[in-house]
């Protein structure tokens, strides 16, 4: 049972499951209520508190829906207890489209991907978003770390359901950081090898019974041309 499935599987869904051969499986997933919100497990807070970026989407009051991405620092999305998640908003191109439709309706779905580990989880919540000044005590919770730039809002998502979606088709890719991080290994290894190098090319130079001779090289040349 799962409660993300009860709120995705709207009817429209269940027709076409059945027209699509998928309604037993399905099926299997809605067994059981699913009307309590679900907490965040372990895997989930951590998997969240691991990634820079998220994409959030809300809907208007005309139906349509609005999709944005929301970056910041790796943990800027803060896990404040089981059931909710909080991130400090900054200013950005001031048209507040998200903020608007939060105000109309405040359910909410994000999105984590991560590319590296080929993994992705969704999430259903309702969200709200109040003056930074509205509450100092979330503000210091949110504060570090947080996306750089001027907070205008507090962000908190009271989480309703979530699930995890298959890694197929996800390619790998890295942030410079993370390639960084695997790469800082070898970076100091070629650095040691390329002192190592040095020395021994000064330590060979320095060796009277190694120098060139030009003048006898020109010789020995010479008289393996007349032989």
């Amino acid at each position: 049972m799962s409660r993300y499935d009860h709120l995705a599987y709207t009817p429209a869904v269940r027709r076409v499951q059945r027209e699509m051969g998928s309604a037993a499986a399905a099926d299997r997933r809605l067994r059981g209520p699913g009307e309590e919100a679900e907490p965040l497990t372990t895997a989930e807070a951590d998997f969240i508190r691991g990634l820079d970026g998220f994409l959030f989407a809300s809907v208007g009051e005309t139906g349509w829906p609005y999709l944005q991405f929301r970056g910041g620092p790796t943990g800027f999305v803060h896990v404040l207890d089981a059931h909710t998640l909080g991130y400090l908003d900054v200013r950005g191109n001031r048209q507040y489209i998200t903020t608007g439709n939060l105000r109309a309706d405040d359910r909410v779905a994000l999105f984590f991907l991560d590319h590296a580990r080929q993994a992705r989880l969704k999430l259903f919540g309702h969200a709200t978003a109040v003056p930074a000044g509205a509450d100092p005590v979330l503000a210091r919770r949110l504060g570090s770390p947080r996306t750089d730039g001027t907070v205008e809002q507090l962000v908190t998502i009271r989480v309703e359901a979530t699930a995890w979606n298959c890694p197929n088709h996800i390619t790998p890719r890295f942030s410079r950081r993370e390639l960084s991080d695997s790469l800082a290994p070898l970076q100091d290894r070629l650095t040691r090898l390329e002192q190592e190098n040095a020395a021994l090319r000064a330590e060979l130079a320095a060796r009277p019974d190694t120098a060139w001779d030009t003048t006898s090289r020109d010789d020995t040349a010479r008289d393996d041309t007349h032989r």
